[in-house]
C-alpha cells in the first residue's frame, strides 16, 4: 500500500461543526487555518479520503502548470454548471476541452480583441454617461449591466432586441443564484428536486438557448459580417475535420462567455472604484494619467498601452479581492508535491485570495498599493498572482477583461469625482468572490 502523506489535517467533525459558517463566507474559515496550520492544510472524509486546501505558491505552479495534464477540475465545478451551461470551455476536462481551447483561441488573439474596442466604448458610453450624482449608487448592480451589454455588443454587434437581451440578462442572472445553492447546499439537492427548482431552472436554460439559437440563425441568414465575436465563432474550424462548431456546441460555448465574461468582470470593476473611491490621492493620479495621454495620442489603443498606472490600480484591486477568488483540481493519479505524496482523486482547493494577501510575498498585504504592478516591481509578483488562473486553462477572456476594465475606470475617471462613507466591502465568496451593498457618491468634474 502507499505511503500517502497530506498536510495536516482537521477533523471531519471539526469541519462540520463550522458547516454553517463555512457555508456562508469560508474565508475566515480558510484565513484562522492557514494561520494556524501552514501554508497547506487538510480535511479527513474518512480513512482513504481528504480533501486539501492551500495557498502554496509551489503546489498552485504544480497543479496548474507544472504537472497539469494529471489534474482535472472537479465536479463541483463541472456537475452543477453543466446542467445549466452544456459542455464548453469553462465546464470541460481532457480531449473535449483541449479540442475547444485549440478551436476557439484564435477568436481571443489580441488583433481580433483590437477590433472590438470601438463596440466596447461606446456600450461603456451608453450605459455610464448619465449616472445618478445627487445620492450615493449602488455600483455593483451598475457595473453589471455594463459589463453584461460589452459582451452582448461585443457577441451580437447588430442586435437591437434590448428586450430580448434585457431578458438573458435576468435568466443568466436567475440560474447564477441558483446554482450557488446547488454547489453550497449539496444536502438539499433532494429537495431543489423535489420541489421543482431544478426543473424550472433547466426551462430558463432552454429559453435562453433558443434566444441565441434565433439570434445565432437570423445572422447565418443574413450573411452580413459583422466582425464581431459571434462571427469569429461562427468561422472557426477544427483543425482535422475542417467543420465548424455544431449549433450545440456553439450555444454552449456562447452560454459559457456570458456567465464567465461578466459577472467577475463586474465584480473586479466593483472593487476597483470602491478603493479609488476610498483613496482619492490615488484616483487623482489616475485622473492625470488619463489626461496626460490623451494629449499624447488619440488613438485608443496606443492609449491603453499607455495607462499603465490606471491598469496597475485594477491589478492590485484583483490583488485583493480576486474574483475568481478560489479554483479546485483532482489528480488522475497519485502525485508528489513537495513534502506530500497524495492519493489520486484527491480535491485539491487552491485560495488565490489568500495567496494574494500571503505576508511572506507581500510587503503590506492588506493595503492597496498599485506600485506593486510598475516596472520592475511586477518581477517580484511573478508566481504569486492569479487573477485569471495559470498554464493552459488561464482564463480566455484575459485581453478582452483588460481591455473592458480599463476603458470603463478610465471613462468614469475621466467625468466623475469618487467617495464613499464606506470603511470596508462586504464579502460574498460564491462561485465568484462578490462584493456586497458598495455604494458610492459620483459627482460630475
Amino acid at each position: 500500500m502507499a505511503n500517502y502523506k497530506y498536510p495536516k489535517a482537521l477533523s471531519l467533525f471539526t469541519f462540520f461543526l463550522n458547516a454553517e459558517t463555512i457555508r456562508k463566507n469560508p474565508i475566515p474559515f480558510h484565513n484562522k487555518n492557514f494561520e494556524k496550520y501552514g501554508d497547506s492544510f487538510s480535511v479527513s472524509l474518512g480513512r482513504n479520503r481528504k480533501i486539501m486546501l492551500t495557498r502554496d505558491p509551489l503546489i498552485v505552479k504544480h497543479i496548474l502548470q507544472k504537472n497539469h495534464k494529471n489534474y482535472f477540475k472537479s465536479k463541483i465545478q463541472t456537475k452543477y454548471l453543466t446542467k445549466y451551461l452544456g459542455f464548453g470551455l469553462l465546464t470541460s476536462n481532457g480531449e473535449q476541452w483541449l479540442k475547444q481551447r485549440r478551436l476557439i483561441q484564435p477568436a481571443f488573439h489580441k488583433q481580433k480583441m483590437e477590433q472590438l474596442i470601438a463596440l466596447m466604448q461606446h456600450t461603456i458610453q451608453t450605459n455610464l454617461e448619465h449616472i445618478e450624482t445627487t445620492k450615493a449608487v449602488a455600483v455593483f448592480p451598475l457595473m453589471n449591466t455594463v459589463a453584461f451589454n460589452v459582451i452582448a455588443k461585443s457577441l451580437f454587434s447588430d442586435s437591437e432586441q434590448n428586450e430580448t437581451l434585457s431578458r438573458l440578462q435576468k435568466i443568466i442572472e436567475q440560474i447564477q443564484v441558483f446554482l450557488v445553492k446547488e454547489v453550497r447546499l449539496p444536502h438539499k439537492g433532494w429537495w431543489f428536486k423535489l420541489s421543482g427548482q431544478v426543473r424550472h431552472h433547466k426551462n430558463l436554460s432552454e429559453e435562453s438557448r433558443s434566444i441565441l439559437r434565433t439570434i445565432v440563425k437570423e445572422r447565418q441568414q443574413s450573411n452580413v459580417g459583422q466582425d464581431d465575436l459571434l462571427d469569429m465563432l461562427l468561422s472557426t474550424r477544427y483543425e482535422d475535420t475542417g467543420e465548424a462548431m455544431s449549433m450545440k456546441q456553439l450555444i454552449d460555448e456562447i452560454s459559457i462567455l456570458f456567465v464567465a465574461g461578466h459577472e467577475t468582470t463586474a465584480n473586479a470593476m466593483t472593487f476597483t472604484l470602491f478603493l479609488l473611491a476610498k483613496h482619492p490621492e490615488i484616483y487623482s493620479k489616475v485622473h492625470d494619467e488619463i489626461t496626460k495621454v490623451e494629449n499624447e495620442t488619440k488613438h485608443t489603443i496606443e492609449q491603453l498601452g499607455k495607462l499603465t498606472y490606471t491598469r496597475a490600480c485594477i491589478d492590485e484591486a484583483m490583488r485583493l479581492y480576486p474574483p475568481a477568488w478560489i479554483t479546485d483540481r483532482e489528480n488522475y493519479e497519485d502525485d508528489t508535491i513537495g513534502d506530500f505524496h497524495i492519493r489520486k482523486n484527491t480535491l485539491i482547493g487552491v485560495s488565490f485570495y489568500e495567496l494574494h494577501r500571503h505576508p511572506e510575498y507581500w510587503e503590506h498585504p492588506n493595503k492597496f498599493i498599485p506600485e506593486r504592478f510598475l516596472g520592475d516591481n511586477k518581477k517580484k509578483t511573478a508566481g504569486h498572482y492569479y487573477p485569471f488562473g495559470a498554464g493552459p486553462r488561464m482564463c480566455i477572456g484575459l485581453g478582452f477583461a483588460i481591455y473592458e476594465m480599463v476603458l470603463t475606470i478610465s471613462y468614469i475617471a475621466k467625468r466623475y469625482y469618487l467617495s464613499t462613507t464606506q470603511k470596508e466591502v462586504q464579502l460574498n465568496p460564491l462561485i465568484t468572490l462578490k462584493p456586497l451593498d458598495v455604494t458610492i457618491l459620483f459627482k460630475e468634474r
